[in-house]
């Protein structure tokens, strides 16, 4: 198994793919780390796939996959997490807002202890304004309902330990509440800020009626989940003859 993944999932950035790579490629190369990025082409109508396609002859350690239709950001990660073969998992979205630069002070926190999942917070949004106002409204009505967890859960920049997601629940929508998901689990968390760079080149694929109206929905799924789950330690438990010894942990 290798140390790190990072995962990039992708709708239509044909013109960003080279340099985020790129730039990735940069920030991991003067670690020590083993690493991979996996690419998840989400059903792109541009020629997203060939560069991919292209990038991964021309670099192993950048590989892709290619959903059959597009099927959300979510279900792109999902796949993601499914396929890719580092013990720590780190994201990042692929329009070149977030900075790559900043996935190996994340990955550091996650090895070093601190935390089960380092989150990156934006501290000076890139944005339009409608952006940034949906953003807030949708990130503290978020944390209000299903408890404070992160300042900015809408920040793709993150890494994390491969266990906080082997048993996330799967519903789309679930990439907007990770760190919430996570935190119910019993995993531990910490934040540093990161930078947010401007979009220079494609379209955001998000607006108010599938970025704000749905992520409020959603809240009360996960406030669901939240108020229903339990946790629970063992305080004894007999073993077969010769079974060894096994730790547990939510």
């Amino acid at each position: 198994m290798i140390d790190v993944s990072i995962l990039i999932p992708v709708k239509d950035e044909a013109e960003n793919i080279l340099s985020v790579a790129a730039e990735v490629t940069a920030a991991m190369s003067v670690h020590s780390w083993s690493w991979e990025c996996l690419w998840v082409d989400d059903g792109s109508a541009d020629s997203s796939p060939a560069v991919l396609r292209q990038l991964a002859e021309s670099d192993v350690r950048h590989r892709y996959l290619s959903l059959e239709t597009n099927t959300g950001q979510s279900a792109a990660l999902w796949a993601g997490f499914k396929e890719a073969g580092g013990k720590i998992l780190a994201t990042i979205d692929g329009d070149g807002q977030n900075d790559p630069g900043d996935i190996p002070r994340l990955v550091e926190m996650v090895i070093s202890g601190k935390a089960d999942m380092a989150n990156g917070y934006r501290m000076r949004r890139r944005d339009t304004v409608v952006k940034r106002l949906s953003s807030r409204i949708a990130n503290s009505f978020r944390n209000a309902v299903t408890g404070n967890t992160v300042r900015d859960v809408g920040c793709s920049t993150r890494a994390f330990r491969r266990e906080c997601i082997e048993y996330l629940p799967r519903f789309s929508g679930m990439h907007r509440f990770l760190p919430t998901l996570v935190a119910m689990q019993g995993f531990t968390l910490s934040e540093i800020p990161v930078n947010h760079r401007p979009r220079l080149r494609g379209k955001s694929k998000y607006g108010i009626n599938n970025r704000l109206w749905v992520g409020l929905l959603d809240t009360f799924g996960v406030w669901w989940l939240r108020k229903r789950s339990f946790s629970y330690s063992i305080k004894t438990m007999s073993r077969n003859p010769g079974e060894a010894s096994r730790s547990f942990r939510p």
